[in-house]
């Protein structure tokens, strides 16, 4: 993923992959629309999976969906929202995998984030560890974060 995003001009920031959906958040730093990420690797991974299993066809049942996030307050939210679905949905028990959360509070090395992004936005790791060990308690969030999480999901 990371050759293709250098190729597009797309920044990672964070992820979560699961067995039944995954989420990117994808920074745009150009032209280069950042729906065109998923459109690649998933191109590049169908083929591959087909040339070897002799098949042909789509692998996926749904198209993914790329959607704009303007506004910090949500983007934010939408990063803690990204490393605690694994947990939240029952798919793991811990924050420690299935998301590049280790990264983003420095317990792992990675390159699928930007930690200038992360350092811009969280005082320390301890900060960002809070916030989303909060939401995996409380599940509480904003009443308009709510709604607009909701709609990124529909």
């Amino acid at each position: 993923m990371g050759n293709y995003c250098k190729s597009l001009n797309l920044t990672p920031i964070a992820y979560s992959l699961m067995p039944t959906h995954y989420h990117f958040l994808i920074r745009q730093n150009g032209e280069n629309p950042a729906g065109l990420l998923p459109q690649h690797i998933f191109n590049s991974y169908t083929k591959a999976y087909n040339k070897r299993y002799q098949q042909s066809g789509t692998l996926f049942e749904h198209r993914y969906q790329a959607k704009q996030v303007t506004n910090e307050k949500y983007l934010l939210h939408l990063c803690r929202y990204n490393h605690a679905n694994p947990v939240k949905d029952g798919i793991v028990g811990g924050l420690d995998e299935y998301s590049n959360y280790l990264e983003w509070i420095g317990a792992r090395e990675g390159k699928l984030f930007d930690q200038n992004f992360v350092d811009t936005c969280f005082e320390s790791p301890e900060d960002f560890s809070t916030f989303v060990l909060d939401y995996l308690m409380s599940r509480d969030l904003p009443e308009e974060i709510r709604v607009y999480l909701e709609s990124l999901e529909k």
